[in-house]
């Protein structure tokens, strides 16, 4: 067959149109499982399966179009002109077909576009989601890796004031789930998300790194590198690099410079601390306790690894905060090792954030100092959530609960899926009296998953009479938290809001002997005492409780005091002003809290006067 007869053959069965016809509708399909299958949950695979059936499809029809015909009797094979007695009558449908598919294409192409371009609108113009990296040798020994570099480049982008870095809590959420991008970014309302696989082979390590655009699904970056195990600090830096190019963000010299420093050199020192950071979330005695070993040892590989001290400082300020060691020993324990971060590294965000904790959270408390770390945190790093996250935690101290509401919003649109930041946002509307706000936002934090049960989610079940699902839910934290104080403390407060005082006072006997001469307990008692009307004893607690520096007594706005506010008994404290009660760390004069009304007029028979002490920013009582 020449050339001419063949080309004349390919016109004659329709090759040509079939081709042409093939073409259109699967780009159509194409664009239907790119555009939709995102927002169905359809798996990314599916959408690669599509197009790799449509292009193993293609050759096939063009194969079909050239060996058989569709006539009114049938399929049938296609003969050679010279077989053909006559010119067979052109049928011009499949115009007809080509046009129809080519307006549908169009159509969900401007479609797609318009939704596409939509939806960026709507999110921030720099933000991205870094997500742990698959890690392909499925072993836990490797974990600190496939976690650690995805946290390390979050650390280092979470610096550049004009990004928006999703936390850690949030993007681990991911970890070891088949994942689409777009839906993720989606999700989180970022425009960029970071994936990665790694493979470690003795000492030799293969990442492959991708960053995916969540507008279209497009890859507007991806690179592997193929390294020695010692050389994944400089594979850290060389993503996080490309990151700020291909996002294009301008860099200041400075920036550039903390894009390229690191924590530390040292392999081991840098597992350690991963492997602690993993505990540090968490919120019971023993992870706390884990958490400490890990960053110990840490520091011990590489005594100048600041961020180790960091964690640290964190850990030791959880423990006091609930109760598991004496408050006054977590803070001295969370200010030292704080201190000693930030000797290595004054620029160290979160050494600034873990000091600023430690200022806001114990007695005696020093707002200003502490809002100021905060505040310098955030400065230092813009999404640090955690920093948002303390400085919300102290302006509710401080009574201040719109502000707090503000800052706890931030927390929130940084870490979006910790349930921790989620129900914290409750606790400035139960401070409010808005027990049903509060209980409202409590079940939606719910929805995120389990959670470290706290005591102002069991006040806020109180507060709305619901003690049977109170006490379920202290029933299933207690299979995971033995013997822990917090839980026994909420156990009591429930049984006192119910009436039932036998109940109550047992679980302050048990409270007691946990507490010993440390008065580890002694807050927590005073709050069951004044929830019981039992209000010298309250008192007597509340005095021991301010001596040990202890957080449960110092939310001056916390219903709990409701019973014991604005007493005779309170008034009769008063004139005498201990001088722990300013340690209450109120932003107001603390005679607020026991020496006036709820107008805010002053008692009768309170002589107190306040006078500053500039050196450490507190303010003290003294009487005439």
């Amino acid at each position: 067959m020449n050339p001419k007869t063949f080309f004349g053959e390919l016109k004659r069965r329709n090759v040509y149109k079939v081709a042409i016809a093939y073409a259109v509708i699967a780009w159509l399909l194409m664009q239907i499982a790119t555009q939709v299958f995102p927002f169905l949950e359809i798996p990314n695979w599916a959408i690669r399966l599509v197009i790799m059936l449509l292009a193993l499809g293609f050759p096939i029809a063009l194969i079909i179009a050239w060996a058989f015909e569709l006539t009114p009797e049938g399929l049938k094979r296609t003969e050679f002109a010279d077989e053909l007695p006559t010119k067979a009558p052109r049928n011009r449908g499949w115009i007809f077909v080509v046009i129809l598919a080519g307006a549908i294409s169009v159509s969900v192409f401007f479609l797609g576009r318009y939704t596409s371009s939509k939806q960026s609108a709507e999110l921030p113009a720099k933000s991205i989601a870094v997500l742990p990296f698959d890690n392909q040798n499925r072993d836990p020994n490797t974990d600190y890796l496939s976690d650690g570099i995805p946290e390390s480049i979050i650390n280092s982008l979470s610096q550049l004031p004009q990004l928006r870095v999703m936390a850690r809590s949030t993007v681990f959420s991911y970890k070891g789930k088949d994942v689409d991008p777009r839906k993720v970014g989606n999700d989180l309302e970022v425009r960029a998300v970071l994936m990665g696989k790694l493979i470690q082979q003795g000492d030799s390590l293969t990442i492959r790194a991708e960053l995916v655009n969540v507008a279209d699904g497009t890859e507007i970056w991806g690179q592997q590198y193929n390294r020695k195990l010692a050389d994944v600090f400089a594979v850290q830096e060389e993503i996080a690099k490309e990151i700020s190019e291909k996002l294009s963000l301008k860099l200041s010299g400075v920036e550039k410079q903390q894009l390229t420093k690191r924590p530390t050199e040292n392999l081991k020192a840098f597992q350690y601390y991963m492997q602690g950071r993993s505990y540090i979330n968490r919120r019971t005695r023993e992870d706390q306790l884990a958490a400490i070993r890990y960053c110990q040892k840490a520091i011990d590989e590489d005594r100048n690894y600041a961020l180790a001290y960091a964690g640290l400082a964190e850990a030791h300020a959880t423990l006091g905060v609930y109760g598991y060691i004496a408050p006054i020993e977590g803070r001295r324990k969370a200010e030292e090792t704080a201190r000693e971060a930030l000797a290595l590294d004054e620029n160290l965000a979160e050494a600034h954030a873990a000091l600023g904790q430690a200022y806001v959270q114990f007695a005696p408390s020093n707002f200003a100092l502490g809002d100021r770390e905060l505040r310098h945190a955030i400065e230092l790093s813009p999404s640090l959530a955690l920093a948002h996250f303390y400085l919300g935690v102290s302006l509710t101290r401080q009574g201040r609960l719109d502000e707090s509401l503000e800052e706890h919003l931030k927390a929130r649109e940084l870490d979006p899926l910790s349930s921790i930041i989620a129900r914290q946002f409750a606790i400035p509307y139960y401070f409010k009296r808005d027990y049903v706000r509060a209980l409202e936002l409590l079940r939606q934090a719910n929805e995120l998953g389990p959670a470290f049960t706290t005591t102002w989610e069991i006040g806020i079940y109180i507060q709305n009479k619901l003690f049977d699902e109170a006490l379920a839910e202290l029933e299933k934290a207690k299979r995971e938290r033995k013997n822990d104080s917090i839980l026994i403390y909420d156990t009591g407060m429930v049984y006192a809001a119910q009436g039932k005082r036998a109940e109550a006072f047992q679980t302050i006997k048990e409270l007691e002997e946990m507490s010993g001469p440390s008065l580890s307990q002694a807050h927590w008692i005073a709050k069951i005492y004044a929830t019981l009307n039992e209000k010298e004893q309250a008192l007597a607690w509340l005095e021991r409780g301010l001596a040990t520096g202890a957080i449960g007594v110092f939310y001056k706005d916390e219903p709990v005091w409701d019973p014991i506010r604005n007493d005779r008994l309170s008034r009769r404290l008063s004139r005498k002003c201990l001088p722990p009660l300013k340690r209450l760390g109120m932003r107001d004069e603390p005679a607020q809290f026991f020496c006036r009304t709820e107008t805010g007029q002053r008692l009768q028979g309170c002589r107190c006067r306040s006078i500053n002490q500039r050196r450490s920013g507190d303010v003290f009582y003294r009487h005439s």
